[in-house]
C-alpha cells in the first residue's frame, strides 16, 4: 500500500509540474513584443457604391480598336501619364501597372477589368474599372469604360457629386483620346503638369 501511495504522490507532483509549465508557456508576451496596433480600419461600415458608365463611338472595328488602345499599359498614352508594368506581364492576370498599383483581375478578348489594392490605414473603396472595345457593326465599334467604387468616405453628398464629376471629366477625355488613337490620329502634346512658370 505504501508503494501505491508513493506512486500516487509522484503522479500528482508530476501533474502539478506539467500544469505549471503549460500555464507559463501560455502567458502573453510582454507589451514590448506585441504587434503594433493597426493605424486605421480599412473596413467601411456603410458603403455607398456608385458607377460611372461611359462610352464613345469609334469608326473602326472592335479588334482594331483593341489592338491600338487595349494593352494594359496603353493607359499611359491615352490618359497621358507614365505607366510601366511593375509585376507580371502586360495583359496577364495579376499584372500590376504603376498607375495606382492597379491589378488586372479579369479579361476577355476585347476587354479587361482592374482593381486598386487595399492600402494600409485608408478605407477600401473597392475601386474597379472595366475597359472594353464592343463591336457595333463589321466596321464600327464603341469603347465602353465603366468605373465602380464606394464613395461613402467622402464628407457629404456634395463632395460625392464633385468627385463623380471630376472622374467623369477625366475619363471622358481618356475616351476621346482613345478614339483619336484608334481611328489613326495622333494626340497633341500633353499639357504641362505642375506649377505654371513664373511671369
Amino acid at each position: 500500500m505504501r508503494i501505491q501511495f508513493g506512486k500516487t504522490v509522484a503522479a500528482c507532483a508530476l501533474a502539478i509540474v506539467c500544469f505549471a509549465s503549460v500555464t507559463n508557456s501560455q502567458t502573453p508576451a510582454p507589451a514590448a513584443q506585441a504587434a503594433p496596433p493597426a493605424t486605421g480600419s480599412i473596413v467601411v461600415a456603410s458603403p455607398t457604391y456608385t458607377s460611372i458608365p461611359l462610352e464613345i463611338a469609334v469608326n473602326r472595328p472592335a479588334a482594331e480598336v483593341w489592338k491600338r488602345v487595349g494593352k494594359y499599359c496603353d493607359i499611359g498614352e491615352w490618359l497621358r501619364i507614365p505607366c510601366t508594368i511593375t509585376s507580371g506581364k502586360d495583359g496577364e492576370f495579376g499584372a500590376i501597372r504603376s498607375v495606382a498599383n492597379e491589378v488586372l483581375v479579369g479579361k476577355t478578348e476585347l476587354s479587361y477589368t482592374y482593381t486598386q489594392p487595399v492600402r494600409e490605414g485608408r478605407p477600401y473603396n473597392l475601386y474597379h474599372g472595366t475597359l472594353e472595345a464592343r463591336p457595333v457593326t463589321a466596321t464600327t465599334s464603341k469603347i465602353v469604360y465603366t468605373l465602380f467604387f464606394d464613395n461613402s468616405m467622402l464628407a457629404d453628398a456634395a463632395a460625392r457629386e464633385a468627385d463623380k464629376a471630376r472622374r467623369t471629366a477625366q475619363f471622358t477625355t481618356a475616351l476621346q483620346n482613345m478614339k483619336v488613337l484608334a481611328e489613326g490620329g495622333t494626340l497633341p502634346p500633353a499639357p504641362a503638369r505642375g506649377r505654371a512658370p513664373l511671369p
